[in-house]
């Protein structure tokens, strides 16, 4: 039976305008939902990477895909998506997978003006929640992508996860594909260089938003999900937006053992993200990527300090310490309207526990990601790799190379991968994050 929460999402904010198709077999304990934009080049390959996990898992899961496009897309887009429709439907029941999937592509049935991934996801979300069986403990629902390659140990290791877990939320580690190139290889480096600095510094500064916030690695409960909204329908950062309330109510912990193998490829889809970014830097534009400078970091962590021991102090004294730390900080703050906020946290949250929390609340990983570009406009610029990333080696307590950022990347991967690396006997020419059974064979990595 549905759980009353879930069933009132359901009923009021759940989207009910696409039906699935498919598989229609009783619940299932968890839902993979993939959404798909002239995907067919690559979709089946990540199916195909689904299906070489264990079949007990495969008879509990459900792997649901969300074609779609909306009606203004190119035709050559049209015509992918009908393509994946039918080949989706040739495969039906011969699949080893639990397959099923969601027509928001034929003429009718496209997404509205400005959706687009972050809508079709919540499309296949919303639509995965009465297809879960809620008598088993609280199911879950996975996001992957339709470019992404998974392990045979990618839903063994979920289910693990979250059997144990707090946290209603989860992050699961992830190292991108090869390029299709030496320059796309240093390209797609020098990104996922830049997305893990950045989260490191933030571990180092005591962020609770420590965590990366890619959209083909992340899962939560059923209850999570419910319990942070829903997923929202933003064309690009619906990942980063989605993570970040998961955090707020009911927390996101890192998953470990296995790992997701996101696409390299350059894109121009969405406004920001890897494919924009690798994109521009194919196109020889320098700041395609800028690393953020380590005293951004350090401010940040002595801000974070600062309040989680002076709880009980007033807005203006907080502020005039804030401003002892840097004045940019201060000036942030106080344009940021802290004064009034931190009035209010405190007036509607008189426990310190409770109060730390309703402050992490408010101070998100969106007012931090903009503090951290306030004092990169202002006294720190932006700058190079080798310029940023050892320093925050250094404090982290990690071995700095002394080389490029292929060599940094790979400190990077180990540390915040854990056991789970792929990369430990990883070398250009003989990458081991594939098994020999694995299919399809996805090429060397880019560490």
């Amino acid at each position: 039976m549905m759980p009353s929460a879930v069933a009132a999402y359901v009923r009021n904010r759940a989207l009910s305008s696409w039906s699935l198709a498919g598989d229609s077999a009783g619940g299932v304990n968890g839902v993979v939902v993939i959404p798909a934009y002239a995907e067919e080049e690559h979709l089946f390959a990540t199916l195909a990477s689904l299906a070489a996990n264990p079949a007990e898992y495969l008879d509990r899961f459900l792997i649901l895909v969300v074609v779609n496009n909306r009606a203004d897309v190119p035709t050559a887009d049209l015509d992918n998506n009908a393509a994946t429709l039918r080949r989706l439907d040739a495969l039906g029941d011969r699949s080893p997978l639990r397959l099923a999937w969601v027509d928001a592509a034929s003429p009718g049935r496209e997404l509205p003006p400005g959706g687009g991934v972050g809508l079709a996801r919540k499309i296949g979300l919303d639509l995965a929640l009465k297809r879960l069986d809620y008598t088993f403990r609280d199911p879950l629902l996975i996001c992957l992508d339709a470019d992404t390659i998974v392990r045979p140990d990618y839903l063994s290791a979920i289910d693990a996860h979250f059997a144990e877990a707090r946290d209603g939320g989860s992050v699961i580690p992830f190292c991108h594909q090869a390029g299709e190139s030496p320059v796309h290889d240093e390209a797609i480096v020098n990104y996922e260089l830049f997305l893990r600095s950045y989260v490191l510094g933030l571990s180092l500064a005591g962020s609770p938003y420590a965590f990366h916030t890619v959209g083909s690695a992340m899962a939560c409960r059923a209850s999570a999900y419910v319990r942070a909204g829903g997923m929202n329908g933003r064309m690009a950062g619906e990942d980063f937006y989605f993570l970040q309330q998961l955090r707020r109510t009911s927390g996101v912990a890192e998953l470990s053992g296995t790992v997701v193998f996101p696409s390299a490829r350059s894109s121009h889809r969405v406004p920001f993200g890897t494919g924009r970014s690798i994109s521009r830097s194919l196109g020889g534009d320098p700041d395609a990527v800028a690393f953020y400078r380590t005293e951004c970091f350090a401010i940040l962590g002595a801000w974070l300090a600062l309040v989680t021991r002076e709880l009980g102090s007033g807005p203006c004294t907080l502020l005039a310490a804030a401003a002892s730390i840097s004045p940019y900080l201060a000036e942030y703050l106080s344009g940021s309207g802290f004064s009034a906020v931190w009035e209010r946290l405190q007036r509607h949250n008189p426990r310190p526990v409770a109060l730390l929390a309703a402050f992490h609340g408010w101070f998100d990983a969106l007012r931090t990601m903009k503090l951290i570009h306030h004092l990169s406009s202002g006294p720190y610029p932006r700058c190079g790799a080798q310029d940023s990333v050892p320093p925050l080696l250094g404090q982290a307590g990690l071995p700095d190379p002394g080389k490029g950022g292929r060599e940094l990347l790979g400190v990077l991967r180990r540390a915040q991968i854990g056991a789970s690396c792929p990369h430990e006997r990883c070398s250009l020419s003989n990458c081991v994050a594939f098994s020999e059974n694995f299919p399809p064979e996805p090429g060397p990595c880019v560490v």
